[in-house]
């Protein structure tokens, strides 16, 4: 029990050094670090992110293990990665910089929250979709998640407007200079319009899909973006996920998937954060969900 007793005072002696200036200086470094890493883990860099941990890591590691070829050529890397993070990270550091620069300081600082308008951007969309289907219009709408889009914004014209359906059938008119284009949604605000999307390598897909199909699949494969799509032949309504494509949808059924995707009841929404944290926990659920499903959607 000595030993009990000298931790305890060691600890009060400790605490008794500590100032508020220096609670004040680790959480504030330590918020800005979660910041950081929010901002990464919600663009496609994340993965870059994760290699450069796994680099460090095998450093430490061949450290220890004294490998020293194999820490002299990680150490090299390494000197060499500071310059090669700032062109990698360009785009996201210069939103952290326009964000410090701006008026709009506290959009970092300030907690995400579900934004109301989704739900009308919800119903306008699926209004203008049944309107598409029987009018053989096409259309590419992107609602965007977790991960921005910015870079796909940028290829396109930036808007900021809500989500209406009048507002829809003029951007996708065929005589309108921005209908060849995907339609970005954030947070259920247009934010983009005219966007060029990345197609799918995936060639499995039906020939008979044009490119607004092979478009939609290609970003929902890079993103966790939410893809909906109107065939200008046929009419017919399409949701990509996952790059899974899901077809020949009534008006209806879009809205429910629509709903189910974007605005998930807290239960299912706790069982996605379950499965983020378990992936073979959430393997098992998606199984019990649909089943598997082939590169069609198609079960």
């Amino acid at each position: 029990m000595q030993w009990l007793s000298q931790l305890g005072q060691g600890a009060i002696l400790f605490i008794q050094t500590i100032r508020v200036t220096d609670i004040l200086d680790i959480a504030l470094v330590a918020y800005l670090l979660y910041r950081l890493m929010l901002l990464v883990s919600r663009t496609s860099t994340a993965n870059v992110a994760k290699a450069i941990v796994i680099l460090v890591v095998t450093l430490w590691v061949s450290d220890l293990l004294r490998l020293n070829v194999v820490s002299f050529i990680l150490g090299r890397v390494l000197e060499l990665g500071f310059l090669a993070l700032v062109v990698i990270f360009q785009p996201e550091l210069r939103k952290l910089l326009e964000q410090l620069g701006s008026n709009r300081l506290r959009s970092f600082f300030a907690k995400e929250e579900t934004v109301p308008q989704l739900e009308e951007a919800i119903n306008q969309t699926v209004a203008a979709y049944t309107a598409f289907s029987k009018d053989r219009v096409g259309a590419l709408m992107v609602f965007e998640r977790k991960n921005l889009l910015d870079e796909i914004i940028r290829t396109g014209t930036p808007l900021d407007c809500g989500v209406d359906a009048m507002l829809l059938k003029n951007l996708f008119w065929d005589k309108a200079p921005l209908h060849d284009g995907a339609v970005i949604v954030r947070a259920g605000r247009v934010v983009g319009a005219g966007c060029m999307l990345p197609l799918t390598s995936n060639n499995s897909l039906s020939r008979d899909l044009g490119m607004r199909h092979r478009a939609g699949v290609g970003v929902s494969e890079r993103t966790d973006a939410v893809v909906a799509i109107v065939s200008e032949e046929t009419g017919s309504i399409s949701l990509a996920v996952g790059g899974m494509l899901k077809q020949h949808l009534a008006p209806e059924s879009l809205e429910r998937m629509l709903r189910a995707e974007l605005a998930p009841a807290p239960e299912a929404e706790a069982q996605e954060q379950q499965g983020e944290k378990f992936p073979l926990l959430g393997g098992l659920l998606k199984l019990l969900k649909g089943g598997a499903k082939d590169g069609t959607g198609r079960e």
